[in-house]
C-alpha cells in the first residue's frame, strides 16, 4: 500500500532517500528553503566533484571517527564502488585521480544532478521548494512559504537539513532548538575540516596572505600526511590543514593550546640539511643561506622566521631539526559558517538502528545532521548518500511494520 512520505532538505542525502523510497512504491515530496534543491553538492562539484573515494575498503570505513562502527553497517549498503555504479546508470562515467579520489569524468556536478532530478521526476517525486520547515505541531509538519504558513501531513517524515556550514546554501542548523525541545540528544556542533587562526604578525600576513605552502608533510595527533596549504588572512587553510581539523580542534579545546607540526623540507633528511647549512658562506645573508643550502622559497623561510626570531641565530644541526619539526601555534578553529562541514549534530544514541528518532517514531534522520565527521576527498558526500540509503530502508521497514 502506497504511503505518503515526506523529506525536509533536498540535499545528497535526501535526494537519495527520495530515489530509494519512491522505487519501494512510496509517495515522495521533498521541501526545501531554499528555490533550487542541492545547492551545496553543485558547490561542491565546482571545482571537481569528488563523489568518493578509491581506497581499500577496509582503511576506507576507518576515517569516520568515533562512528566508524556504526557507518560500518550504513556504508556496506551504499560503499564506493555503488556509488560510481549508482553514477553510471546515470550517464555519468567516473575515474579515480592520483589522489584516490573519485570524480566525474565531465569534472561537474550540474549534469550528474539534471539527470538525478529527472530520474526523481520520472519516479514520481515531488519537489517543493521555498518550503522553510520551522517545525512540529503534534504530527502536523509546519512549513513557511511565500505564501504564507502551510501544514503537512506525512506517514513518515525524513529531516535531512545538513549541519550549520555554508548556511547561503541553507545548512544554517535551525533545527537544532526545534528537535532540542522534542527531547532529542543534540552534541554541539562544531566546525570540521577548517582553517585554523595564527597569530601571524601584521608584516607576515600583509606580505603572505594568499601563498600556497608547497611540499611540505604535517604532523599531529592524526598523524602525518604530506601535501600543501595556504597563508590565509591571519591563518591557514588548505587541504592539508583539513587533514588534520579535527585533532587541531579537539587539542585546542581539552588544552587550551596547540601547533601543528611542519616538515619544510620532507625530501631531505635532518643530516643532509645540516651539512648543506654548515657549508654555507657564513657572510651571507641568511635567506641566501638558506635558499642556496635548502632550496627553500620565500613563503617557507619567513614562516621559519614567524615561528622562531632568533632563527638565523642557530647552529646548522639545531636549525635543520627545526626545518624538520617546525612548530606552528594554532590559536583557533576559523568560524564554523567558514568550515567545508561539521561535527557533531544528533547523537546516534538519540536514533535507533533504523535511523528514526527514539522520541519521535516516524521522524528518521540522514546526512550531515548526525554526530559523525569525516575528512574531506569523498568521505563526506559517500556517507551522506549511505545514510539517506539506510534511513529509507528504515523508514519503508516502518511503515511495513506499521500496516501489517
Amino acid at each position: 500500500m502506497t504511503k505518503s512520505v515526506a523529506i525536509i532538505g533536498g540535499g545528497p542525502a535526501g535526494l537519495m532517500a527520495a530515489e530509494r523510497l519512491a522505487k519501494a512504491g512510496h509517495a515522495v515530496t521533498i521541501y526545501d528553503a531554499m528555490p533550487t534543491v542541492g545547492r551545496k553538492f553543485l558547490l561542491a562539484g565546482k571545482s571537481g566533484l569528488n563523489i568518493t573515494h578509491a581506497e581499500d575498503y577496509a582503511r576506507f570505513v576507518t576515517r569516520y571517527g568515533a562512528a566508524n562502527e556504526r557507518l560500518r553497517r550504513v556504508l556496506d549498503r551504499m560503499t564506493p564502488h555503488a556509488i560510481r555504479d549508482w553514477a553510471l546508470d546515470l550517464g555519468t562515467e567516473t575515474f579515480v585521480g592520483s589522489s584516490g579520489r573519485v570524480f566525474p569524468t565531465a569534472m561537474k556536478a550540474s549534469p550528474l544532478l539534471r539527470a538525478w532530478l529527472k530520474r526523481l521526476e520520472s519516479l514520481g517525486v515531488v519537489i517543493l521548494t521555498r518550503h522553510r520547515w520551522i517545525g512540529f505541531d503534534g504530527e502536523t509538519l509546519v512549513f513557511k512559504t511565500p505564501e504564507g504558513e502551510k501544514r503537512v501531513t506525512a506517514d513518515a517524515t525524513l529531516l535531512a537539513l545538513g549541519g550549520a556550514s555554508w548556511r547561503k546554501l541553507g545548512s544554517d542548523a535551525a533545527w537544532v532548538p526545534i528537535l532540542a525541545n522534542e527531547g532529542v540528544e543534540i552534541t554541539p556542533l562544531k566546525p570540521a575540516n577548517c582553517g585554523f587562526d595564527c597569530a601571524f604578525s601584521e608584516n607576515f600576513d600583509s606580505r603572505f596572505s594568499g601563498q600556497p605552502v608547497k611540499s611540505v608533510k604535517a604532523t599531529s595527533e592524526a598523524g602525518t600526511t604530506q601535501g600543501e596549504f595556504v597563508i590565509s588572512r591571519r591563518g591557514i587553510e588548505g587541504s592539508l590543514i583539513y587533514a588534520h581539523s579535527a585533532a587541531l580542534r579537539d587539542t585546542l579545546e581539552r588544552n587550551g593550546t596547540a601547533h601543528l607540526t611542519l616538515d619544510l623540507a620532507p625530501g631531505r633528511t635532518q643530516e643532509r640539511l645540516a651539512n648543506d647549512l654548515a657549508r654555507q658562506d657564513a657572510k651571507a645573508s641568511f635567506s641566501t643561506r638558506l635558499k642556496k643550502a635548502t632550496g627553500l622559497d620565500s613563503v617557507k623561510i619567513a614562516l621559519l622566521r614567524e615561528v622562531l626570531p632568533d632563527v638565523q641565530n642557530l647552529p646548522a644541526d639545531r636549525l635543520a631539526a627545526r626545518m624538520k619539526a617546525l612548530p606552528l601555534p594554532i590559536t583557533r578553529p576559523r568560524p564554523i559558517a567558514e568550515a567545508i562541514s561539521t561535527a557533531g549534530g544528533i547523537a546516534l544514541a538519540a536514533i535507533d538502528a533504523n535511523f528514526m528518532l527514539k522520541t519521535r517514531p516516524g521522524t528518521f534522520v540522514a546526512g550531515e545532521m548526525l554526530d559523525w565527521e569525516a575528512p574531506t576527498g569523498g568521505y563526506l558526500l559517500t556517507a551522506c548518500f549511505a545514510t539517506g540509503v539506510a534511513a529509507a530502508d528504515g523508514m519503508t521497514l516502518w511503515l511495513d511494520r506499521k500496516a501489517g
